[in-house]
């Protein structure tokens, strides 16, 4: 049962960064607008984190580069974090929209669980799912 859980899970998520990857390099006026000032070059680590995205979900769907892919998603969501944190802290409109905390709080709240599910679903850790002995 936990097998099929498990590629489910990593279905959906290469299905989430496809998605992701493809909106980084398609539409990457917001996501610049959300990069902290600190980082250089935002245009330039927008595209790579959009192609990183994209890597990361094509070596989801690839055995032997499985663990590998869910280690770099789950590092790569760690990396992004301060992106979402500087677009809540300061109200950073897309599109012209400021977005409430409504949404800034989840979101920011459930990047651990975006990394976890990188990890579980990739195989890395079993936890909290390792089978009693």
């Amino acid at each position: 049962m936990m097998a099929r859980g498990r590629t489910i899970a990593r279905h959906a998520l290469a299905i989430v960064y496809t998605l992701a990857g493809i909106a980084h390099l398609a539409r990457p006026a917001g996501f610049v607008a959300i990069t902290p000032h600190w980082v250089p070059a935002p245009e330039l680590v927008v595209m790579l984190t959009g192609l990183a995205e994209l890597a990361g979900a094509v070596g989801l769907m690839i055995p032997p580069l499985r663990r590998a892919a869910g280690v770099g998603l789950a590092l790569y969501a760690l990396c992004v974090w301060p992106a979402n944190i500087n677009h809540a802290l300061n109200d950073i409109p897309l599109s012209g929209v400021h977005l409430s905390w409504w949404y800034h709080g989840p979101r920011l709240a459930l990047q651990p669980v975006i990394i976890w599910w990188a990890l579980w679903a990739s195989g890395a850790i079993d936890w909290p799912f390792w089978r009693r002995r």
